[in-house]
């Protein structure tokens, strides 16, 4: 996963024929955070819809400040 910086996964995951993403936060201190999780349902080929990428993005911005 590109865009996020370190510490930051994708797990991706298939079953039955449909696609599931995790996205989460390695280890801030000595929490697992995860920010996001959805079933892909991409209408152009195999991209990430930019809308599902961006909740992660917002979420992880908003972790950062709350962790200060």
């Amino acid at each position: 996963m590109t865009g996020f910086g370190a510490g930051i996964l994708e797990l991706a995951l298939k079953h039955r024929g449909d696609a599931f993403r995790v996205v989460y936060a390695v280890q801030i201190g000595s929490d697992i955070w995860v920010l996001h999780a959805f079933q892909k349902k991409s209408k152009a080929g195999i991209a990430t819809p930019k809308a599902e990428m961006d909740v992660p993005r917002e979420r992880l911005k908003r972790l950062k400040e709350v962790l200060r």
